[in-house]
Formats: structure tokens, sequence, C-alpha cells
């Protein structure tokens, strides 16, 4: 369904009964990134897989100003509002899980519990935010000046990405498929105004997170154990799970086990 939030719409698949469970995808994802689990965890949860701006059918405006973190998570609020939700439990991965914690840090009344899969809540110097943004607008004009299918294949090779190169290979089209049928414009602009560069740091925001958070990182990803690690050491009530013989895409390189992991979790705090 398309839900009109602040002048732009957002696209959103609500399945299910139950509590409600906000699912944010990472950057060149989109809700259909949730699909193989979506089945299982809508038995217990109304799932709620949201296009984030400039992904998937959702809006790409072309104002890169509009995709900043504050306006996002005003867009959110304002969705769970027109869907008459009080409160839900949220799941980020990478991107998503940066756009997870802001909205937290915002909106802490609205979250019941939060799943951190391999997210970071910024850079916490403005040299490294500045370093980070040169990268982010380079990457973006690579996106505009060489078009979608060149950047596509830069970015499925990057180091983040190297332990799916063992994935069956049905698997790495259909997240090259995903990837290029975004919008070049919502990429560009979402690297621009929302990216790891050009966010806050929320650092010491996460220390004011009094609900339960798992956060989720795979072993072979080490920078992201690392970062998860000093995360948990600063929320109350946060618990870290380190996924072995993964990378960062822990909900593709194993599934049934990040399946299990995280209904257990959140059917604990339901």
């Amino acid at each position: 369904m398309k839900i009109e939030v602040n002048g732009v719409q957002y696209d959103i698949e609500v399945k299910g009964n139950g509590p409600a469970l906000l699912l944010l995808h990472g950057f060149t994802g989109s809700k259909h990134s949730w699909d193989p689990f979506i089945p299982t965890w809508s038995r217990f949860f109304t799932t709620m897989a949201i296009d984030l701006l400039g992904h998937g059918k959702s809006d790409a405006p072309e104002d890169d100003n509009r995709y900043r973190m504050a306006y996002v998570v005003q867009d959110l609020y304002a969705v769970l509002e027109q869907l008459k939700v009080s409160q839900a439990h949220v799941l980020g991965y990478s991107m998503g899980g940066r756009v997870a914690i802001a909205f937290a840090s915002q909106y802490q009344h609205k979250v019941k519990s939060m799943v951190l899969e391999s997210t970071s809540p910024g850079l916490k110097t403005e040299e490294e935010r500045l370093a980070r943004r040169i990268q982010d607008h380079a990457l973006a004009r690579g996106i505009e000046a060489e078009g979608l299918a060149a950047f596509v294949h830069k970015w499925e090779n990057i180091p983040l990405f190297a332990t799916q190169k063992t994935l069956p290979k049905a698997v790495r089209r259909h997240v090259r498929e995903q990837r290029l049928s975004q919008s070049p414009l919502g990429l560009a602009n979402t690297l621009r105004g929302m990216g790891t560069g050009a966010q806050p740091s929320y650092w010491s925001a996460i220390k004011r997170f009094h609900f339960p958070v798992l956060v989720l990182a795979g072993a072979l990803d080490h920078k992201f154990c690392r970062i998860a690690q000093e995360m948990c050491q600063l929320m109350p009530e946060a618990t870290l799970s380190i996924i072995e013989e993964v990378g960062h895409t822990i909900h593709l390189e194993k599934p049934h086990i990040f399946d299990k992991v995280v209904l257990e979790y959140l059917s604990q705090h339901q």
C-alpha cells in the first residue's frame, strides 16, 4: 500500500496479526529483503516492511536534503501514526539499522524492542564524518555519471560483501536484480542525505535506550563485530549475538539461523 506523509509517498507491505514489527532494509535493498522471513514472522506479529525513501517503490525526491535522517524518522513516525501503531518492535539491517537507531533516539516511546543487524550509531568525530561524506558524494556522482549497472557491479564487489561470493547463484542473482531495480536518483541522494557521513553520531543517544536491544554481527565481519561489542557496552538492555561463519549480510548468508534468533528474541519481549 502507499502511504503519504510529509509530502512524500512510502510503499509498505503489512501482513499478519499481533504486535507491530517494523522492518527496515539496507542500502540498495527494499521491503522485499524480508520476504523469506515474513511468512513465519507474520504468524506472530503484524509485519510492516517499508521501502525507505529513495528505494523500491517509495518516492525518490530530487532534493537530497529531504533524505536527511531527521526527516526520514519523522516520516516513519507519521507512517506509524497513520497505521494507528502506538508501539512497535523495530528491526533494521545496516543502513536500516542506522535509521532504527535514529528513530529510537527521537521517538523512544514508540519502540517496544529493537533488533540491529550489522549496523552502527554512526561515526564519532567530525573529521571521520567529513572524510565519509567526501566518499559518499563521490559514489553518488559515480551513479549519475556511469549509470546504475556500473555502480552495482562496483558495489557488490566491495570487501564488505566478500562473503556473499559463496552464496548460491540464484541468491546472488536475486540480490543483483533488486539492486538494479532501484532509482539512480534515489540511491545517489540517499548517499548524500542519509549516508554515514551525513548522519549525526548517535553514540551518546544509545546510552539512553531503555528497551531491549538485540545486536547481531557476523563473525567474519570484524569491523562490525567491534562496533557491536562497543554498542552493547553502552546500552542498558542490550544482548550481543555473534553469528559464526558469516559476514555483513547475516540474513542472506544464514537465513535459517537469522530467522530463529530474531523470532526467539522478539517472542521473549512481546
